[in-house]
């Protein structure tokens, strides 16, 4: 077991293991510490716990200090000479007449390198642009293509709920979203009302699945024909997920009503759901399945590389 502490670089971005040392580290510290990308400036998310050191997916490396004031002036200046560096790239990405669009400028805590995230439809041939960066800002730099969700985290905004995006507030990671998902939930599955700010499958649609995977399975499908504890027989007309509520059309004296069960006093035999579902255009359908198809191909976040 390796004693370590949890690190973050950017706004719920990715946690890191350093080992603390001889250091006595709190949570919500800033530290110093050497990465990937050299010198850099994060804050401890985690107190210092014992973890299997096979656990660890690279070699442990140790906090070099708590930050000190002049190391936070530091972090403040960087963050003034970034607004300054993302107006001079856009002005040298006009002049190329390069199609990309810029995201966000970065500078390692040491200002050894200068990063930019943009996005593009396609590959973009920026050779001539860092050139020309590099003589105005004297120092490495790096133009890295990150996809729509990358820029949503970066950015942030508001979700349909009201509240910050998930991506932005609290996801480390992003987490892999499926149709299936928005169908076990009963939600409609028009891409516009299931898809977030990026324009791919919600994030949210996960926060919820494990629960509803296990309460449907105590539950008929509408459409299902199902016989009631006090003889009926009918057809599924709705159900109530989460009060496990079932409403069943029901012939009662040669007329057809609707009576709400509880999904315990039904017996039934559940069909697997199909791939399609009443209400959905084949168009809709097409533009699900390129939804799903987007996120398993843009794969995990570009953002992190320490």
């Amino acid at each position: 077991m390796v004693k370590v502490v949890g690190v973050r670089f950017r706004t719920a971005g990715k946690i890191y293991f350093f080992s603390p040392g001889n250091l006595e580290i709190k949570r919500t510290d800033h530290v110093i510490v050497e990465t990937a990308r050299g010198v850099e400036y994060g804050y401890v998310v985690s107190d210092p716990k014992e973890v299997k050191e096979e656990d660890l997916n690279s070699p442990l490396k140790t906090i070099m200090r708590i930050a000190t004031k002049r190391d936070d002036e530091q972090a403040l200046r960087n963050k003034d000479k970034e607004k300054e560096a993302f107006k001079i790239c856009l002005e040298k990405i006009a002049k190329h007449g390069l199609e990309m669009k810029l995201i966000d400028a970065e500078y390692t805590f040491d200002n050894n390198k200068v990063l930019f995230y943009f996005t593009a439809d396609g590959r973009v041939d920026f050779r001539e642009l860092v050139k020309d960066l590099a003589s105005v800002f004297r120092t490495r730099i790096e133009l890295r293509q990150i996809g729509v969700r990358d820029e949503t985290k970066i950015l942030g905004g508001i979700g349909i709920c009201g509240r910050p995006l998930c991506c932005h507030a609290h996801l480390s990671d992003f987490i892999p979203v499926s149709i299936k998902m928005a169908k076990e939930q009963n939600l409609s599955l028009n891409p516009t009302k299931i898809s977030g700010v990026c324009g791919r499958l919600m994030c949210c649609l996960k926060h919820e699945e494990e629960t509803y995977e296990e309460l449907n399975k105590t539950l008929p499908n509408t459409g299902d024909y199902v016989t009631t504890d006090d003889g009926k027989k009918g057809e599924v007309h709705s159900v109530n997920v989460l009060r496990q509520l079932v409403k069943v059309i029901v012939e009662t004296d040669g007329e057809k009503e609707i009576e709400e069960y509880h999904a315990s006093r039904l017996k039934f035999r559940r069909r697997r759901r199909g791939k399609n579902r009443d209400g959905v255009s084949a168009e809709e359908m097409k533009e699900l399945e390129k939804l799903e198809k987007s996120e398993k191909s843009e794969g995990k976040s570009k953002l992190d590389d320490n």
